[in-house]
């Protein structure tokens, strides 16, 4: 039940501008905290690939298809999702110069899952084409991902929107009054729950879950990105419970709430299968016959794998233990 919230002695405040207007051109931080996202997942892993033994930055040529897929999908699940803010009564959506219309993207917001499934697809063209097996590429960009959408997610606070319901705890929300935004029969003052923060603070929390993971269990074969999207997920399920901007509501569930319990089940599937599939650990991030070799390398013939010269031929070798001499991620 939606209420004004109670005398408060401290709350988050809500940044007076969101843009920045340097002559002709108008700089959002809503889309400087998704670059700055962007950029830390590069990062990180550009890192986690190069520990593997990738070549130095692919993570910048798989990057090429997957972002702008990411964002393109991220649009089109808004849009499918909103149907009533683009093809409502009056609405040119094919206008470029009409609010909201389907190709203004800054205009009207983008969805995470859309991002995810547009990304996955741009990811594998690329794995595809620098010879990254497309498993170990998602297990080292998991933690980056999460990385990522903690920082973007302040972009939510600098736009004040997608905010919680009431509340009088001492971290409330303040949102300027009035507001396009703003629930109906609510007074001024009132504070919100900052959804965005508890969503940040959860996915940094997951950042060094992931890590610890990765290192400690050894997830490869996509079980890391699946427990990545068992816990983005899972959270994004509370989150998404008690945000009030509109929505469309499938059996009492909001459409993102479905979509973050499709990706629960989703993850905790590729966990299963995967660990069923594959007993051993990854030979190499590369697929066979496509690894890179560093200048100055001495070259074999045999590319499959990392070969300790000291081991039985690998026919001999349990998949179990025949990538031992693979450094851990």
């Amino acid at each position: 039940m939606i209420h004004a919230a109670a005398s408060v002695v401290a709350s988050i405040p809500s940044p007076s501008v969101s843009y920045w207007d340097l002559g002709p051109l108008r700089i959002h931080f809503y889309a400087l905290c998704i670059i700055a996202g962007i950029i830390a997942a590069a990062l990180l892993t550009n890192r986690r690939l190069t520990r593997r033994g990738a070549e130095p930055w692919v993570v910048l040529d798989i990057s090429l298809l997957a972002v702008p897929l990411a964002i393109v999908g991220a649009r089109i699940f808004h849009v499918l999702t909103h149907p009533g803010f683009y093809f409502g009564q009056g609405r040119q959506w094919w206008n470029p110069f009409e609010q909201d219309a389907i190709w203004n993207i800054w205009d009207g917001g983008i969805a995470i899952f859309g991002a995810l499934l547009g990304g996955a697809v741009g990811a594998w063209l690329g794995c595809r084409w620098t010879g990254i097996r497309f498993w170990s590429f998602a297990d080292a960009l998991a933690p980056g991902l999460l990385l990522a959408q903690a920082i973007g997610r302040f972009g939510n606070w600098f736009n004040q929107e997608l905010y919680g319901v009431p509340t009088d705890l001492p971290w409330g929300l303040e949102i300027d009054y009035p507001n396009a935004a703003w629930p109906v029969g609510l007074p001024e003052g009132t504070l919100f729950h900052p959804t965005f923060l508890y969503e940040s603070l959860w996915n940094l929390l997951g950042v060094l879950v992931l890590l610890w993971a990765g290192r400690k269990l050894r997830l490869q074969w996509g079980r890391l990105f699946g427990l990545y999207l068992v816990w983005y997920c899972a959270g994004r399920v509370v989150w998404e419970s008690i945000r009030i901007d509109p929505s469309e509501v499938f059996l009492g569930l909001r459409t993102n709430v479905w979509a973050a319990i499709f990706g629960v089940v989703v993850g905790l599937v590729i966990i299963v299968v995967q660990k069923r599939r594959h007993t051993g650990n990854e030979p190499s991030v590369y697929v066979p016959g496509r690894q890179w070799q560093p200048d100055g390398a001495v070259h074999s013939q045999n590319t499959e794998d990392f070969v300790d010269v000291s081991a039985p031929p690998a026919s001999d070798v349990p998949e179990e233990t025949a990538t031992s001499a693979v450094p851990r991620t």
